[in-house]
């Protein structure tokens, strides 16, 4: 992969904090970060260190609360700040906008290990153009938060049920479906399982049954939900996510959000990202851990990954890839992922107990990890918001409909749906219904 081209492998971080030539002009740089709280206050210790230990020059951070409003702003004309934070998802559109510039080469230079310190399929995810666009920070896969008192796998094993091994690497979609019907109790106004009806919800089903998402992986015209396989993993799938006795119902959907209905005990599993652990540790009494996605055929997921960006108008493009290396360092890693909401890029950081977090819930917080290794990233498309709002209507109808499914109309429906968002030239060059019966 050109990105790893002369780099070595190894984990020691390089050095960092260079030293002003006394008769260069001071430079103040700017960090843009968003999130929680916990991890903007991470963030700003890891600015104070480096402006009270290095000879570099001053940095001063810029925080919002989300990725959304971020964008919102460089969007209305801030000015992008010389080092930032971007989820894979936005890498089209900092291309498109000259935001941003390839970080290899420079990196190189300073030393950063490529090699061992980050899994290939991160590097890739930030790999645009034949050059390693920004450098990964966090990867964020999809996996199963489950109520450990509504989902109990070894009371299940003791029914006669199909359960896994409290320490099992994988399970079946078989286990997890009599895991949601044991955690339905009635008479405790209990459900089994909420899983969204989104490309990303149900993403992961259709592709571990053998189908996928999109019909190109880099440049999409099309969903492929009415393929044969895509179609195969829904109706295998759908049989469980459809059924209202082990699933919320759009009555309780009105009067609180699937995680609200989790965090008060009344919902056994959800589907959902690493951000969610700090969040889940506050609830008092909720017992919970988390397993992988459910397997059809094969491991699958889906997520995102985070990366640092290097602002192609740069105050000093030299002193800013300074500031990243010390960004991407172990103990500013650490600092950061301390606070519980994100999973490492860093191999390293990963494995340790910064993020493993021994002692706190989920006590499988490895499963993270693991989970990298079956993700399945979205194409780089920029109008993904726009493609999912087109597609809602008939998503909702696959998990939430009414009665008996017409499955191929309904996946029709959404793949030529889909065509006016990825593909519109094709769908206005094509002849209406009347043209062609008249031709």
């Amino acid at each position: 992969m050109p990105v790893a081209a002369g780099c070595t492998g190894g984990s020691s971080d390089p050095e960092v904090g260079p030293t002003k030539p006394a008769s260069q002009k001071p430079v103040v740089l700017t960090f843009g970060v968003y999130g929680p709280d916990a991890a903007l206050a991470a963030f700003a210790s890891t600015v104070s260190v480096w402006n009270a230990t290095t000879e570099g020059p001053e940095v001063k951070l810029r925080t919002w609360e989300s990725r959304d409003r971020m964008r919102a702003a460089l969007e209305s004309g801030v000015p992008v700040p010389d080092v930032f934070l971007a989820p894979r998802a936005d890498l089209r559109w900092l291309l498109d906008n000259g935001y941003a510039q390839p970080v290899d080469e420079l990196l190189d230079e300073r030393g950063v290990n490529f090699g061992d310190g980050y899994s290939r399929d991160a590097l890739q995810a930030f790999s645009a153009e034949d050059r390693l666009q920004c450098m990964p920070y966090a990867v964020s896969p999809m996996v199963i938060y489950y109520n450990r008192e509504l989902v109990n796998f070894e009371r299940m094993r003791n029914r006669g049920l199909d359960a896994p091994d409290e320490d099992a690497t994988s399970w079946s979609f078989e286990q997890f479906a009599a895991a949601a019907e044991f955690a339905s109790r009635p008479r405790r106004d209990t459900k089994g399982v909420h899983i969204s009806a989104s490309l990303s919800g149900l993403g992961p089903f259709i592709e571990s049954g053998g189908g996928s998402v999109f019909d190109d992986a880099v440049d999409p015209t099309s969903l492929t939900f009415s393929s044969d396989d895509s179609q195969g993993a829904l109706e295998r799938s759908l049989e469980l996510l459809r059924n209202p006795n082990v699933t919320l119902d759009e009555d309780q959907l009105a009067e609180a959000s699937p995680l609200q209905w989790f965090e008060r005990g009344k919902l056994g599993m959800i589907a959902g990202y690493r951000q969610m652990v700090p969040q889940l540790r506050l609830v008092q009494g909720l017992d919970f851990d988390v397993m992988p996605m459910p397997v059809l055929d094969s491991s699958a997921t889906v997520g995102d990954v985070t990366g640092l960006c290097l602002s192609r108008k740069a105050a000093s493009t030299s002193a800013a890839a300074d500031f990243m290396v010390y960004q991407l360092s172990v103990d500013a890693v650490t600092r950061v992922t301390r606070t519980g909401y994100l999973l490492p890029a860093n191999l390293e950081v990963a494995l340790t107990d910064a993020f493993l977090q021994p002692g706190r819930m989920p006590d499988h917080a490895v499963f993270f990890n693991n989970a990298i290794r079956s993700m399945r990233l979205a194409p780089m498309i920029d109008n993904l918001p726009e493609l999912e709002e087109a597609v809602q209507p008939s998503l909702d109808q696959l998990v939430y409909g009414v009665g008996v499914l017409d499955l191929d109309a309904v996946t029709q429906e959404i793949d030529e749906t889909s065509r006016t968002v990825l593909d519109p030239e094709s769908v206005s060059e094509s002849p209406s219904p009347s043209e062609s019966d008249a031709e």
